[in-house]
């Protein structure tokens, strides 16, 4: 068994996404069986005792892999050293509430979580960030670090890309397994653009599997855009496990080598010169692959039809938007 200790940081931790992330990493299922971690656990301050008795539930389940936990409010201590890091606690969204407001009051927690990876986080910690708006606080963050890659830091839209699948296979009668090359490009928002063009079921191409053309314009893209709303309603809170089953997924896509011929879909820093012509310096989900080197690169053959470009202009300018109206905690 590996003797080395793998640093795990996870922010929000008192909240039921990390609720359902926290266990599941300490029992292997991020780096495997034979790897040892180290829980750091970030939470606000009144959310300490909360925390203290997750700390015990850990103790009590006796994971083998599981060496040390570590809990506070001080995210330069919290993340000292860390490997990896689940930005998942962010301020959520109230009723009334303008999207401008939301960008600005988790733009502050943003601030400060990147300003304490850069300062004490390994150099080459890898940060995903869960908490919305995941893309544009996902900027912030890599802004105010400035000593770590741009490259390290990426947003989560694998859960709505493992929403697509559910249900391109839910409609075709097929398995989960034989649907794939579904990409969710832009934002992590109700603007966000699944992608049944380059979808595949069964090898061949989703719309010649699905032929209903109405059904996936506008039935199959507004449920994948609405999707969280939907679980909100009928659940009274907002998705917790699914979305922790998600950033693990989306951790281990960057970690392992993807399969030949696969993708996942990732937010990245979009750069001049990329493949698809998207506006440089957003954070945009992409079609990805990694070569299982903590590493990811864009996949850049996908074919781009008249749809889709419509659809992506439309999230883009959202993604801009939100930019411009965060520019103020760009400064410094």
């Amino acid at each position: 068994m590996s003797q080395s200790i793998k640093k795990v940081a996870i922010t929000g931790a008192g909240g039921q996404i990390a609720y359902s992330l926290i266990f599941r990493i300490a029992n292997g299922e991020l780096f495997g069986p034979n790897q040892h971690v180290s829980l750091h656990l970030l939470e606000v301050p009144e959310a300490l005792p909360s925390l203290k008795g997750l700390a015990m539930e850990l103790e009590d389940c006796t994971f083998p892999l599981l060496k040390e936990v570590h809990i506070g409010a001080d995210p330069e201590l919290v993340f000292g050293g860390v490997d990896y890091a689940f930005l998942v606690g962010a301020k959520p969204r109230g009723p009334g509430m303008e999207r401008k407001d939301l960008l600005a009051d988790n733009g502050k927690i943003f601030i400060g979580q990147g300003k304490a990876l850069n300062r004490v986080a390994s150099k080459d910690v890898r940060v995903l960030v869960v908490g919305n708006p995941c893309n544009t606080n996902c900027l912030i963050a890599m802004h105010h670090a400035p000593d770590l890659k741009p490259e390290n830091f990426f947003a989560m839209t694998r859960l709505d890309q493992n929403r697509a699948v559910s249900q391109l296979a839910k409609k075709s009668n097929v398995s989960i397994d034989d649907v794939t090359h579904v990409t969710i490009w832009g934002n992590h928002s109700a603007t966000q653009v699944p992608d049944f063009e380059n979808a595949m079921i069964h090898g061949k191409a989703a719309t010649a599997v699905i032929k209903d053309r109405h059904w996936l314009e506008k039935e199959f893209i507004p449920m994948i855009q609405k999707r969280g709303a939907e679980v909100i309603a009928a659940r009274g809170k907002s998705s917790a496990a699914s979305a922790a089953n998600a950033a693990l997924g989306a951790m281990r896509s960057i970690l392992t080598p993807t399969h030949q011929g696969h993708l996942f879909s990732m937010g990245i820093l979009s750069k001049e010169n990329n493949p698809y012509d998207i506006a440089p310096g957003i954070v945009f989900s992409f079609p990805c692959f990694s070569f299982g080197k903590d590493d990811i690169e864009i996949v850049s053959s996908l074919k781009m039809t008249p749809f889709l470009k419509e659809k992506i202009a439309i999230t883009q300018k959202e993604l801009i938007e939100e930019r411009e109206t965060i520019a103020h905690l760009l400064r410094g």
